[in-house]
């Protein structure tokens, strides 16, 4: 049985290591940590062949407010939440857990966008240093139900070499409604309060995870608010979390099923994501243009804004597929 569980581990080894860099690899199939934690945190030795975690290093929050309010549209709850969680986290000098935040909302509004802006805003854009944000697949990492328990050891390995080797590790988790039943909550001695575990201190690292599940609930939250005239504006932010957190525990598809993250209150912020409107959907394809190359076409804008803005189908009031598509309508239309 051994040997059959050894042949299982290591067929997979190519389909579960494609999206982390050499040196989550090599602690994933043969303890590197060990070596990382041997070496002093300055040593010349670990700056030269590997890469120097700074503790210093500290997110730079007028910059990153300034990417999140010129390139994500229409998120002004998503972006108010994440700017005061990374405040909270980052003016602590030793946090008391993991900052642990929860994306909810419909495909194209923006959850991956804005994961990518923190990943990128975390090292003070100091490329080589991406090697501490971890990016995890739930289809591509975790195709296999039958493998769930080799998948908890694995990402728990994952997790501990990684932080032994950078406290300030983000982890980023995608396509959460496609996660085997069960097996996020493999992470949970991570997430709670401890001074450390096993020597190994988790307090400075950040978990985000990305899902789809909720957003039926988001968008009914905006558009009840738009049919009585009211702003989405004004929709309230505590009002949205609870109705997530109610929401993704019982949503059986949301990879958070009944699990223990959401019952021992270890997920800090649920983080709603608004469907887009018309208006949105226009700065969307502007951004777009530009990024491409091409001039502010006026009426070209219009007619991409106005084919993707098809929810509900009486009011098309809302991009079902939020601003996805974007970049190949603007191919396809130059």
């Amino acid at each position: 049985m051994k040997l059959m569980n050894a042949a299982v581990f290591f067929s997979l080894v190519p389909t579960l290591t494609p999206a982390l860099d050499p040196l989550s690899t090599s602690i994933f199939v043969g303890g590197a940590a060990v070596t990382w934690q041997l070496l002093s945190p300055h040593s010349w030795l670990k700056c030269s062949l590997l890469e120097c975690c700074n503790m210093k290093d500290t997110l730079n929050l007028s910059v990153i407010k300034m990417d999140l309010d010129q390139k994500v549209f229409g998120q002004h709850l998503a972006i108010q939440i994440v700017l005061r969680a990374l405040s909270a986290n980052m003016h602590s000098k030793r946090p008391r857990k993991p900052l642990v935040m929860s994306f909810h909302g419909w495909t194209g509004t923006g959850k991956s966008f804005v994961s990518s802006i923190i990943a990128e805003n975390l090292y003070q854009l100091n490329i080589p240093r991406r090697r501490f944000v971890h990016h995890f697949s739930a289809v591509l990492h975790f195709p296999h139900l039958s493998h769930v328990y080799l998948y908890k050891e694995q990402l728990q390995n994952w997790i501990r070499g990684n932080v032994s080797a950078c406290p300030r590790s983000l982890f980023i988790f995608s396509e959460m409604d496609q996660m085997p039943r069960g097996l996020i909550d493999s992470i949970m001695p991570f997430l709670g309060y401890h001074e450390e575990i096993n020597g190994v201190y988790y307090g400075k690292a950040i978990f985000i995870f990305l899902n789809n599940a909720g957003g039926d609930k988001v968008t009914q939250v905006a558009l009840d608010y738009w049919r009585r005239l009211k702003r989405r504006e004004d929709i309230p932010m505590k009002e949205l979390q609870s109705l997530l957190s109610e929401e993704i525990f019982r949503n059986r598809n949301s990879g958070l099923f009944h699990s223990q993250l959401i019952q021992k209150n270890f997920i800090d912020y649920f983080v709603p994501f608004l469907p887009l409107e018309y208006k949105h959907v226009r700065e969307c394809v502007r951004a777009e243009l530009r990024m491409q190359g091409h001039p502010e076409d006026e009426d070209l804008i219009t007619e991409i804004a106005l084919a993707m803005t098809d929810y509900p189908s009486e009011e098309r009031l809302y991009s079902s597929k939020g601003c996805k598509t974007v970049a190949s309508r603007v191919t396809l239309s130059i």
